[in-house]
């Protein structure tokens, strides 16, 4: 029969192999957050020289579009982002650029957002741009946001040239007889109270001699 010292021997054992392998993943856990949090640190200077590339680019988007944007930059713990608000009489759109470094810090990840509401057609609402920390390409940055920037603007601009945008924005020319959006008028007459809209300076005064002689 098996001595009863032997057993608990063999107990002792396990618990001690157990106390091992805890303080083991303790010290894992440990060496893993202090890892972690250097990278993060590394992450934060790296900060400044993102901003040199990204700040220049994102001055030309709001110079382009002078008073219809405004730029709103917000820190996050963890999160930078610039948000664009700009003013349009057919929806609300807000672009955003943020960067942030992914959970294990490893890695840092751009992103592109923009929402324009209502949504009443197809546009790039979101695209991420995913580098290593230790590798971070100025060049390849410069190039996404680049062609986020232009894309943006391309969906801006057929913002205007939609129909379903402009279905309650439409005026008719009452000389030329043709229809156009409001923003593409070339002159305006404010008569008893309501504006009038003019393909050009010229049906304006055309319409206004009319309006003489009537």
């Amino acid at each position: 029969m098996p001595d009863i010292n032997d057993l608990s021997s063999r107990i002792d054992a396990e618990i001690d192999a157990a106390k091992q392998r805890v303080a083991s993943l303790q010290a894992q856990y440990v060496e893993q957050h202090q890892e972690r949090r250097t990278r993060l640190e590394r992450f934060e200077k790296m900060l400044p020289g993102i901003a040199d590339v990204c700040r220049p680019r994102l001055e030309a988007l709001a110079e382009k579009f002078g008073k219809r944007v405004q730029v709103h930059p917000v820190v996050k713990p963890e999160r930078r982002e610039a948000s664009f608000e700009f003013e349009s009489n057919l929806a609300h759109i807000r672009l955003r650029f943020s960067v942030r470094p992914d959970s294990e810090v490893r890695n840092v990840v751009f992103s592109y957002d923009l929402d324009i509401l209502p949504i009443l057609m197809k546009f790039e609402s979101h695209s991420e741009l995913e580098q290593p920390l230790e590798a971070i390409d100025n060049g390849k940055l410069a190039a996404w946001i680049d062609d986020r920037i232009v894309g943006f603007v391309r969906t801006y601009l057929s913002l205007h040239e939609n129909e379903y945008y402009l279905k309650d924005h439409m005026v008719e020319d009452p000389v030329a007889k043709v229809r156009f959006p409001k923003y593409a008028a070339g002159a305006t007459l404010d008569l008893k109270g309501k504006t009038i809209y003019f393909l050009s300076e010229e049906t304006r005064q055309e319409f206004e001699q009319k309006q003489s002689k009537a």
